[in-house]
């Protein structure tokens, strides 16, 4: 199922960015001049051969649709959502084509906007592959080849990235960057180098707990977050790419030990577990960004909800579905979601009147994709509530008190993200990421 799905993916990305041959040569002429060692004749053949791969993909894929096609059929999409979610991505498009005439250095990353001010970060830090993974999104709706020379640059800048061993987050890095680089210009070259990058996560993989090792700093033995499940496609992906089970099977049980550790009875997460090396049981549990151990931080929560929608994809294991609906439902019915399903940052805050209550748009963009998603996966019942819930949580996103107007916002789209609320760190700002996965779920509105 995940090799036709692949492939279906790939024929349905040549088809969108280019519409005939020389289109194709158009962006192969364009990755020789950034550098690459391709000579300009063996990519034209490279570039025509895929064609017909994925021509001859695209048949095939009519024998073997997913799960996320067959319900896509027997359940409407209307065209106003499409509408809706396109004119948004125009939107958008606008708001960073400013963002990125203000910020021209692919090192220096733009990552959160706070108080007036921009933060940068550097390859290194977790953040840094989400803005060329949103260049690459508005590349893939506009069409527009100076987006497409963007997307390039700032994905060129994390190639060495693919040895980061200071971060678990190598996954959110190249997947987001690499990741759609070769989903969108099936450049094979970025390949090796995904693969690299899931070579440098499996050295965080312990075989005796059964998961990776997330944070390197601070006292624990072995923390794992919540975060990590996010990591995972890196993995996947390299098992379909070279054949190894070896990184499948390695996501595959962290993603079973983390529903078996990080979750309570009521589905809810916590978002750090520390394990014992020895036993590979864990020693505590806490929620570090949270009000409290024992709450529910909402950005948390969507990880986890994001992140088992994901493995059932690559997997088709019905219990990472169910693990994903019951997250989903713990989220939609809890008692502190707003009306506008835009939650605060932790579920839990509206309970003390001590607790300023931020809502966390980040969450919510986050939520709004894998709802989406999840919708491909279920009955009509079940997938039309959760097609209704994340329409409600874009046309918030949307709307003038979360999504900035062109030129504020310190060039970034969504407002009202909190980053890390027991820090006081990004209280009511812009996060890069929570406008990349707004952008994604914008495109798979449109998409639908």
């Amino acid at each position: 199922m995940g090799l036709w799905s692949n492939l279906f993916f790939t024929c349905l990305a040549i088809f969108s960015i280019n519409s005939n041959i020389n289109a194709n040569i158009h962006i192969a002429n364009i990755i020789i001049n950034k550098g690459k060692t391709v000579k300009r004749n063996q990519a034209k053949t490279l570039l025509m051969t895929g064609v017909a791969i994925a021509l001859s993909a695209c048949g095939a894929t009519q024998k073997a649709e997913t799960a996320l096609a067959v319900n896509n059929h027997s359940l409407p999409w209307p065209s106003e959502n499409v509408e809706f979610c396109a004119a948004n991505l125009d939107k958008a498009a606008m708001q960073l084509d400013d963002f990125r005439k203000a910020y021209t250095n692919p090192k220096e990353i733009p990552t959160a906007f706070t108080d007036g001010k921009t933060k940068f970060t550097t390859p290194m830090g977790w953040t840094s592959g989400f803005v060329a993974g949103s260049f690459w999104y508005v590349y893939e709706h506009t069409q527009d080849p100076t987006w497409l020379n963007t997307s390039l640059d700032w994905t060129y800048a994390l190639e060495d990235m693919r040895f980061n061993r200071r971060t678990h987050d190598i996954g959110f890095i190249m997947s987001s960057s690499y990741g759609h680089g070769l989903r969108l210009t099936n450049n094979q070259d970025y390949q090796p180098i995904l693969v690299d990058a899931a070579d440098t996560l499996m050295e965080r993989y312990n075989p005796n707990i059964g998961v990776t090792f997330s944070w390197s700093w601070g006292t624990w033995e072995f923390p794992v977050i919540i975060d990590n499940m996010m990591n995972l496609e890196l993995l996947f992906n390299a098992s379909l790419a070279t054949g190894d089970k070896k990184y499948h099977d390695a996501a595959v049980s962290h993603a079973t030990v983390t529903m078996e550790h990080h979750f309570r009875p009521d589905h809810s997460s916590y978002h750090l577990v520390n394990y014992d090396r020895a036993t590979g049981l864990p020693n505590s549990k806490q929620t570090f960004q949270g009000i409290a151990d024992d709450s529910s931080w909402s950005r948390g929560q969507s990880w986890g909800a994001y992140g088992y929608t994901m493995v059932y994809r690559f997997t088709q294991d019905e219990k990472f579905l169910a693990h994903a609906k019951n997250t989903v439902n713990y989220l939609l019915t809890h008692k502190n979601m707003p009306e506008d399903l835009v939650p605060y940052f932790d579920y839990d805050a509206p309970d003390d009147p001590a607790i300023v209550n931020y809502r966390d748009s980040s969450a919510a963009s986050l939520l709004a994709s894998a709802l989406l998603e999840l919708s491909g996966y279920v009955d009509v019942e079940e997938a039309k509530r959760y097609r209704e819930a994340a329409m409600k949580i874009i046309k918030s996103l949307s709307s003038p008190e979360y999504l900035a107007s062109k030129g504020e916002n310190g060039h970034f789209l969504l407002k009202q993200a909190t980053g890390h609320y027991p820090a006081n760190l990004d209280l009511n700002s812009a996060l890069n990421y929570g406008d990349y996965y707004y952008l994604e779920a914008l495109h798979r509105c449109k998409s639908m």
